[in-house]
């Protein structure tokens, strides 16, 4: 019995020995692999791939949020629990960056995968037709290219999810065999064709969403056999109506939304057996006809939409039973009811909008009872016994007396870089909204209701934009309207300021959206499928639609309008949707006699108005008031207001932390420049003039001048300026990558690749063009370089430092008294004759795209070179024809020959020592971008010699200090490099090579 006990104890000790090492259930190798590659397409860094990666949870699955995981399923059932293989993968928000790869297709045992809310592009491979799986997600990426008919091959497929992507053309005609097919969500992408007749045979869709597409064709009759259907969004679709009469068997909708059709009119079909819709949206569906009685019998709606239709008649008092049991949003603007409006709208606490219609009125309303929308509801008859904003038109209660307006749209007040002052436009609501402002100068009309989305905010917010009237935005889900009251008859200027702002433009799942409306004036559509962002080139960037319209009756309207075009879940629901950022509107005639205005009268009011500004300025300089006085002009600073924004000196103190030295970011004759922080976050650049520097007051006043009379978007922009005690500051916006010399060549160079170098070019050029023939008033800048070159967080060129500008006066070429500029920039016949016309910053531009092109200084070539100067080499070069051995050795071959020739040549040509023979900066930009081969011509270096006298400088030391002369004997003041705003870094901030000659 013994040997039996211990037998028996040692075969117990032998069975516990062997369980602990039996070996944990492995992935195949060949699965592995096949994940590797997956991951490695994919460019996915969260799974730690080995064979026992199914039984170790922390290998596959990480989770940062709801929407944001890595879930990797294995089914371990194989070969008695010893192999395991792949079920589901799910990549989630996790912003992947790769392409979809074919090798999905070798995981038989796979049957879901989820790829939504990342960055991935590339197409859809074909091998997907080999898949087995039952769940397919791509929602909410970068994914382009036609859906490969071979999905129809996966007749596992119950739910394919591929919405906000880039997928275009036709729907394969054969996913009619998909028999097996629920949910069918292709919204928000570039499809065409038509509904393929065969998708009739899929009788258990429960969810078919196909919004924002290019299609055609009329919705088919088909849809009738679609019983099982819950879901049923046909948004701006681009299908013709109407509505088909079958629609009517779909008993189980509880959300049915059908906008924008084309086609002819027709009724609203028979919903009655619907009971279950919570949802029912028939927007702009050329609807006409009364609202039919069976609506009431939809006591599951929660919201009915029926705006921007042809309806007449009442409404049915049998639609107040609906208000008693769920309806929270009702829309009926903008048709053509008659009748009262029954109190049960009028005094209901929901959100309703029965704006433009032709209703009567029996009770006293006002604009806005509760959260009704009531504006230019009321009929024409009757508008002589209405409230002005319930009429039609919103005519003006009063004589109209304004001519002007300017609203920061979401915003607080603000002041443009034009001195224009914006009011606020704060009030937060937009789900059936109307406000009016400033004694009724100004409103909105706000209206709709976010899908799935009833919280979303109706004012966006981005603190990074660096311009202030774009750093906040209205917007809006369906209709967004803006009015310009008691407008005095005549044309105006209407200038609508864009900037997306609530897509971010960083690689990830939040920049794949699009934002897409419609835009109208006066009820003249002046923009179909307007997309801030493609048109701005980037987000966050502002973009103006300028249009030229006449007000007859008193009342401007600026209508924004969502057709169902463009993304709706990207970042997240409640970001889609008309937005704008601030609105200006500005007279075409004089506001005195109302004639329109010259360009000859424009031009001579801002000069009138520059040289008033001038004249005070002068005259209190004279007086020993600026610069010496602890005191604050009010005249002046009131004729510095009229042209820009005015800061005080405990706000800038404020921003710049009273001017710290840490803050320092620059160092010119002028004084410093800091950076500061507005309360808003908003960076600034202040330029401080030194208290001492008589001449830097007349490029105080200069700068103001100049730079308020010209915008464009490579020349910096003047926030405003502060004069107050011995203080002359001058505030810019802040460019985060300082200047192009610190870029090409400075301690703490970027080593720029060579697309940025080709796009700074091009935008150095397109901002000299803009001051030499676009503006209305021509300007030469006379010290065009590269520190006078700002370059933004994305590298985009400003030209600054306007102290030395003057006006481009063709009958008055010379200069007799003054030369300005900095030697190796200034062209030969100004440094040496005073001859002073816009081919003198056409010489400076090209020393700066030779800088550009070499990535060196062109007084700075190298100490033991040949050559002081880096045109010399360039001429000496071009004659050998080896022209690209200027190219900055940091590019190596990752550049363009053609292109970094063609620049090369029209900096030579921009440089002839001849003016005449020098190019137009428009002609500049026209060549380089033509692409066609050419050659600047030789230049005798002897003759250019005799003529630059270049060599009269080459004793000049590199670290010597600034030389002044002029035509007057009087001494004057050394300056230092005439370095920009927020330009130079203040490690640089010593004495400068450059040669300043400014008397």
């Amino acid at each position: 019995m013994e040997s039996l006990h211990n037998m028996f104890h040692f075969i117990l000790l032998f069975s516990l020995f062997f369980s602990c090492f039996r070996s944990e259930p492995l992935l195949p190798e060949q699965e592995v692999q096949t994940l590797e590659i997956i991951s490695l397409k994919l460019r996915n860094t969260y799974w730690n791939l080995r064979p026992t990666s199914c039984s170790n949870v922390g290998d596959f699955n990480v989770t940062f949020g709801s929407n944001i995981f890595s879930n990797v399923n294995c089914d371990c059932s194989f070969n008695n629990n010893s192999v395991c293989h792949v079920t589901r993968i799910q990549l989630k928000g996790l912003n992947l960056t790769g392409e979809l790869p074919a090798e999905f297709a070798n995981l038989t045992h796979l049957g879901d995968i989820n790829l939504s809310h990342n960055y991935i592009g590339g197409t859809i491979p074909r091998a997907f037709g080999q898949l087995n799986v039952v769940f397919l997600s791509l929602l909410g990426n970068r994914v382009h290219g036609l859906i490969p008919p071979e999905l129809a091959n996966v007749t596992t497929l119950v739910e394919l999810f591929l919405e906000d992507n880039l997928l275009e053309g036709p729907i394969p005609q054969n996913f009619g065999s998909l028999i097996g097919l629920r949910r069918f969500v292709v919204s928000a992408n570039k499809l065409n064709g038509t509904i393929p007749e065969s998708f009739g045979n899929l009788r258990n869709l429960t969810d078919f969403r196909i919004d924002g597409n290019e299609l055609s064709g009329k919705i088919p009759d088909f849809i009738g056999n679609w019983t099982n259907i819950t879901r049923l969004d046909l948004q701006g679709t681009g299908l013709e109506g109407p509505i088909p009469l079958s629609i009517s068997h779909l008993k189980n909708l509880i959300e049915l939304r059908i906008s924008d059709l084309s086609g002819r009119k027709s009724t609203i079909p028979n919903l009655k057996d619907m009971q279950s819709l919570h949802i029912l949206i028939l927007k702009s569906c050329l609807i006409n006809g009364p609202i039919p009685e069976h609506i009431a019998a939809l006591s599951q709606l929660k919201t009915l939409d029926l705006s921007f239709n042809r309806l007449t008649g009442e409404i049915p008092d049998s639609l107040a039973l609906l208000n008693d049991l769920h309806l929270q949003y009702l829309y009926l603007n903008h048709n053509s009811l008659t009748g009262e409006i029954p109190s049960w709208i009028s005094d209901s606490k929901q959100h309703f909008d029965v704006s433009y219609n032709n209703f009567t009125r029996t009770a006293e309303y006002n604009c806005q009872p509760s959260n009704v929308n009531l504006v230019s509801s009321m009929s024409s008859s009757k508008k002589n016994s209405v409230a002005w904003c319930l009429k039609k038109d919103l005519p003006c209660p009063r004589k109209p007396q304004y001519y002007s307006l300017f609203i920061n749209c979401g915003g607080t007040t603000t002041t443009d870089w034009e001195g224009n002052k914006y009011e606020e436009d704060l009030v937060s609501e937009g789900l059936s909204h109307f406000s009016s402002y400033s004694s009724e100068k100004w409103a909105y009309s706000s209206t709709g209701v976010f899908m799935n989305n009833d919280r979303a905010n109706f004012i966006a917010k981005n603190k990074n934009v660096s311009e202030a009237i774009y750093r906040t935005a209205r917007l809006a889900p369906s209709s967004l309207k803006y009015y310009g009251l008691c407008l005095r008859k005549g044309s105006y200027k209407v200038r609508l300021h864009f900037a997306e702002i609530q897509y971010l433009d960083d690689k990830t799942y939040n920049s794949i959206g699009r934002r897409i409306f419609d835009v109208s004036i006066q009820g003249k559509v002046v923009r179909k499928n307007f997309n801030i962002a493609e048109e701005a080139k980037g987000f966050g960037k502002g973009i103006t639609l300028e249009n030229d319209v006449t007000v007859h009756n008193g009342t401007l309207e600026i209508h924004l309008y969502w057709a169902g075009k463009g993304t709706t879940i990207v970042p997240d629901r409640g970001v889609y949707g008309p937005l704008i950022s601030a609105i200006s509107v500005t007279p075409n005639f004089h506001v005195e006699t109302g004639g329109t205005l010259s360009t000859g009268s424009i031009a001579g009011i801002v000069v009138g108005s520059l040289a008033s500004v001038f004249l005070i300025l002068l005259l209190l300089w004279r007086k020993g008031i600026i610069g010496e006085k602890d005191l604050e002009d009010k005249e002046l600073r009131q004729a510095i207001e009229l042209r820009t924004a005015y800061f005080s000196l405990r706000q800038i103190k404020v921003a710049t932390n009273n001017f710290d030295p840490v803050n320092k970011i620059g160092e010119g004759g002028f004084g410093p420049v800091y950076k500061g922080v507005l309360p808003d976050d908003a960076a600034i650049a202040v330029k401080q003039l030194s208290s001492k520097s008589r001449q830097g007051n007349r490029e105080f006043i200069n700068e103001i001048g100049m730079i308020v009379a010209v915008q464009h978007p490579n020349l910096v922009k003047l926030y405003g300026c502060c004069i107050e005690g011995n203080q002359l500051l001058l505030i810019y916006e802040y460019m985060e990558n300082n200047s192009l010399a610190r870029a090409l060549f400075g301690c703490e160079r970027l080593n720029l690749d060579w697309p940025s170098r080709k796009k700074i070019f091009l935008q150095i050029a397109r901002g000299l063009t803009y001051l030499h023939e676009e503006s209305r008033i021509k300007i030469v800048h006379r010290d065009i370089k590269s520190t006078n070159v700002l370059l933004d967080r994305d590298l985009n060129a400003k030209i600054c430092d306007f102290g030395l500008a003057r006006l481009d006066e063709e009958e008055n070429t010379h200069i007799s008294t003054r030369v300005a500029g900095t030697i190796g920039y200034m062209a030969p016949e100004y440094a040496m004759r005073g001859y002073l016309t816009d081919k003198a910053d056409v010489y400076s531009f090209g020393i700066v795209a030779l800088e550009i092109v070499s990535g060196k200084s062109n007084t700075k070539c190298a100490p033991k070179e040949e050559f002081v100067y880096l045109l010399d080499s360039a001429y000496v070069l071009q004659k050998q024809g080896n022209l690209l051995d200027l190219v900055d050795p940091i590019l190596g071959s990752n550049y363009s020959k053609k292109e970094a020739l063609r620049m090369l040549n029209l900096a030579l040509m921009c440089t002839n020592p001849s003016p005449t023979l020098r190019p137009s900066m428009s002609a500049v930009i026209a060549q380089f971008e033509c692409k066609k081969k050419f050659r600047a011509p030789i230049v005798d270096q002897t003759t250019a010699d005799n003529d630059i006298n270049f060599k009269s400088f080459d004793k000049i030391s590199m670290d010597s200090e600034t030389l002044s002369y002029a035509s007057s004997q009087e001494s004057r003041e050394e300056r230092t490099m005439s370095t920009c705003d927020p330009c130079i870094n203040s490690s640089v901030s010593g004495k400068s090579k450059d040669t300043d000659m400014d008397n």
